[in-house]
């Protein structure tokens, strides 16, 4: 198992608005999907979750067992990630539209994603990190 570095951990929860992570997915015509999500957080030390609430092909892309890459980019982050402000996080996705991760991914979401979905008609997503690169495809480690 992967183990997500702590040193992260602060970046990726703080990421919104700024820093906003984006997440990639292959579509069936093997182009990448990326696009940006608020709403991901680090779960635990071996997981990324995020609040899936859009219409659009990622959210039709992610299902369980769906390969999921995190990116998440910021300059100012040198001093944590040397090579460049970047961390790429890779991982297997699984869907939670009830239950005990569906209500933590639910509590811990920032409020201006709360507020996009008032009605609560998301659901969570939970990422397995098998992999956490530098820029150079090296092991990112605390």
């Amino acid at each position: 198992m992967t183990v997500i570095p702590k040193k992260v951990w602060p970046l990726i929860d703080g990421a919104f608005p700024t820093h906003t992570c984006l997440i990639g997915t292959v579509l069936g015509n093997g182009f990448a999907q990326i696009t940006p999500r608020g709403s991901t957080q680090v779960y635990d030390d071996q997981h990324i979750s995020l609040w899936e609430r859009g219409r659009g092909t990622t959210t039709a892309a992610i299902g369980d067992g769906t390969n999921v890459t995190v990116f998440y980019f910021n300059l100012g982050a040198r001093d944590v990630l040397p090579i460049g402000g970047i961390v790429r996080l890779y991982g297997t996705a699984t869907v939670h539209k009830s239950g005990p991760v569906y209500d933590k991914v639910w509590e811990r979401l920032i409020e201006p994603e709360k507020n996009y979905d008032p009605e609560k008609k998301g659901y969570a997503v939970l990422i397995e990190i098998d992999r956490v690169e530098d820029l150079l495809g090296q092991p990112l480690q605390d």
